[in-house]
């Protein structure tokens, strides 16, 4: 699932992690993309302390892991900026590549009370757009994209378009999930995870427009044709 942050993206992790046939992994690539750019992200030092900073281990686990006994399904939340252009792409090839989005304008109102410094290339969008595109290529056909705003309008129904995308069967029980941290968090979710730790499932939609400073508006007009161009595409319900 690829994935730009504040994008309801560890929540949908979430609902994969409670079906008994799933394992999940989140953001592998995250400790390698701040050793490669040195960029100041919260829990830095943790975070490259913590996880695999060596792409071609990640990357080769993420394509050639053996799962456990009566698991199936491995569901790998990625970044799309974590991805840099001097990234290898040939990896991908062999995953279900799937795009998980959100309008901008909602990812900057809420990544900017956890990070007060924001750019249009920490949002993803234009990467997505990339890789949506690449992978549209590659498989010959439209890849699943998912709006985060139809998902929380129908949980279920959303959730079911996109099992069935991806051939997998739907179950209820990626509908609710116990409250509280997991083993697989990345380190980081003590700084970015406290809503959905404290969930059980996800969010009811509201109506939301938030007001942006101007330079944050600036930076929603830059990604919003990335949005619209995926959007087109989003699965229904």
């Amino acid at each position: 699932m690829w994935s730009g942050p504040r994008n309801i993206s560890t929540a949908m992790m979430r609902s994969f992690e409670n079906r008994p046939d799933t394992v999940v992994w989140d953001e592998p690539l995250y400790a390698w993309f701040l050793t490669r750019t040195g960029i100041d992200h919260p829990m830095r030092q943790e975070v490259t302390a913590s996880h695999e900073t060596n792409l071609d281990v990640v990357t080769r686990r993420a394509a050639h892991e053996s799962l456990p006994a009566g698991k199936t399904v491995f569901y790998q939340k990625h970044m799309t900026h974590h991805l840099l252009p001097e990234a290898p792409r040939d990896w991908i090839d062999g995953l279900t590549n799937c795009f998980l989005i959100r309008d901008p304008r909602l990812m900057l109102a809420s990544y900017v009370r956890k990070r007060a410094r924001v750019t249009a290339a920490d949002l993803g969008l234009a990467q997505q757009t990339e890789l949506f595109e690449r992978e549209r290529r590659r498989a010959g056909r439209v890849p699943p994209v998912v709006d985060s705003d139809d998902v929380l309008r129908d949980p279920g129904g959303t959730l079911g378009a996109l099992c069935a995308a991806v051939r997998i069967p739907f179950t209820e029980r990626m509908l609710s999930w116990p409250a509280g941290p997991r083993d697989t968090d990345g380190v980081w979710g003590e700084h970015w995870y406290d809503a959905v730790r404290a969930s059980t499932g996800f969010a009811p939609w509201r109506r939301r427009d938030p007001e942006l400073p101007e330079e944050l508006e600036a930076i929603a007009r830059e990604c919003a044709p990335h949005y619209e161009r995926l959007r087109e595409h989003r699965l229904s319900a």
